[in-house]
This record gives structure tokens, sequence and C-alpha cells, in this order.
């Protein structure tokens, strides 16, 4: 994916809500197949890091996209957005 690209989903993530928090419980693995869900669905989605999880917004990102084979989107402050291309679904075409 290039800059332009990410531009343009970043721009594409200020007009969404956000759908999940990281919270004590960190990443686990219900989480991991529930935005795995939500990424078939939706391709963009946004989340949030609680203070009480213990992870920096850039380590969530990094293992959620590991986890989920996704794209890093942004990362600032406690807010996180990934992407990740629909199988069946694409509705996001860049």
């Amino acid at each position: 994916m290039n800059s332009s690209q990410r531009a343009k989903l970043r721009a594409m993530a200020n007009t969404i809500d956000t759908i999940f928090q990281i919270g004590k419980d960190k990443i686990s693995d219900n989480m991991i197949e529930m935005l795995s869900d939500a990424l078939e669905a939706r391709e963009l989605i946004k989340g949030t890091v609680l203070k009480t999880s213990g992870l920096t917004a850039k380590q969530a990102i990094d293992e959620l996209c590991s986890r989920l084979e996704a794209e890093p989107i942004q990362a600032i402050g406690r807010k996180v957005v990934i992407y990740r291309e629909s199988k069946e679904n694409k509705k996001i075409f860049i």
C-alpha cells in the first residue's frame, strides 16, 4: 500500500465510529475473531486502546495487524485504524 492510498483511508476513518476497545484483558482470541468478522464486513475499522491495557497504540496496532493479516493505517494517541480488503464484500476501492 502506498502513501496516497493510506492517506485516503485515513480521511475515510475520520467519519467512522470507534467499534472496539482494548482494555486490561489486552488482545484475546475472541477479540481477534470479532475484529476479523468486522474487517470482512467493513474493511476499515477504528478502535481505542485504553490506558488500563498497558499497551501503546503502536504496540496494539502491530499485534492486531500481524494476527489479522491487515494493514496498519493510523495510530495516533490512543486511536488505531486498521484496513483489510474484504474477500467477499469489497466496498472500498483505493
